[in-house]
């Protein structure tokens, strides 16, 4: 059934697990162990092992990332403690993202359901969105567009910065604005975010935004084919953009002009493939953004940077 770690699972099964360990603390100290044991690779919420065990113990028992250390010493039932083992074995033997075994993924300082018809929020436009893109944008916006929405959660956050905006969340994905539709409503923004289905600008209405957010798929076929397993359960429409992992930001950069009100801006994730970018476009003034927590490869551009330079993208 499994594939990865199966010696790890071999010994967990061979031991007394539940008889031994007793309390919610004792189950995240056993977790921790065996998943530096494993060949697990962090990146989809979490970046270590310590913090992807307390997040799959807490959400296993439905108790909050912030629950009091002092219920740490609580302990677990019979259910409980099996619920928890079974979840550390998907874990460990498919590689499966915690956040999608827990349904459950952060952003902007927000909870946000998710599951494998999206990938997991963790962009670093979510430090941005928490400083109104101060610095970026002269004034207030009032419509927003989120291209590339996934899980919603950037309109969504959005549209909890600027109070008096509205967002429109785009996606081709039908089962993407399922799940975005799920989180519009758990924060209670139905009346100001809407999703909207369309491949790209194709078929939304011909609206001005003072800002365009954009996340789209930007990774190349060779990072592609050479990401860790984590990645792979995640849906590859929202991955993959072609050879050089630009096909969708190249269309997004032609067209978002069209979309923009005059003072407005496009702010646009390219990741690794902001080298290929660079590139193709030296003569085009990218201005690259830098991040107090990590991240790369976000660039904006205003309206009259993308009308001088349209031609090169087209």
């Amino acid at each position: 059934m499994f594939k990865y770690n199966t010696e790890l699972l071999d010994e967990i099964s061979s031991l007394p697990v539940a008889d031994d360990l007793a309390t919610i603390q004792d189950m995240m100290r056993w977790i921790y162990s065996y998943f530096n044991a494993s060949d697990l690779y962090y990146g989809h919420g979490y970046d270590n092992a310590w913090d992807e065990a307390q997040q799959l113990v807490l959400a296993a028992v439905h108790l909050p990332i912030d629950v009091p250390e002092a219920l740490y010493s609580s302990r677990l039932t019979q259910v409980e403690k099996e619920r928890i083992i079974n979840l550390v074995f998907e874990r460990l033997g498919s590689r499966k993202p915690v956040a999608y075994l827990t349904n459950s993924a952060w952003f902007c300082g927000a909870e946000y359901y998710v599951d494998e018809r999206v990938i997991v929020p963790r962009s670093p436009i979510g430090e941005l969105i928490k400083k109104g893109f101060k610095g970026i944008i002269k004034n207030e916006p009032h419509r927003i567009l989120d291209m590339c929405t996934g899980s919603g959660c950037i309109a969504i956050a959005c549209a909890e910065r600027f109070p008096e905006a509205e967002v429109d969340a785009v996606d081709l994905s039908l089962d993407a604005l399922d799940v975005a539709q799920i989180n519009i409503e758990r924060h209670q923004v139905s009346h100001r975010v809407f999703p909207i289905s369309s491949d790209l600008f194709n078929d939304i209405p011909q609206d001005k935004y003072d800002l365009i957010v954009t996340n789209p798929p930007y990774v190349d076929a060779e990072d592609l084919g050479d990401m860790p397993q984590e990645f792979h359960h995640e849906p590859e429409l929202a991955l993959g953009s072609g050879a050089d992992g630009l096909d969708i930001t190249k269309r997004i950069l032609a067209e978002a002009a069209d979309y923009l009100n005059d003072n407005g801006l496009l702010v646009c994730e390219v990741g690794n493939s902001m080298v290929h970018l660079i590139e193709q476009f030296p003569t085009v003034p990218f201005n690259w953004l830098e991040f107090e927590h990590g991240g790369l490869g976000v660039f904006s551009l205003t309206k009259e940077e993308l009308i001088k330079y349209r031609h090169l993208f087209a």
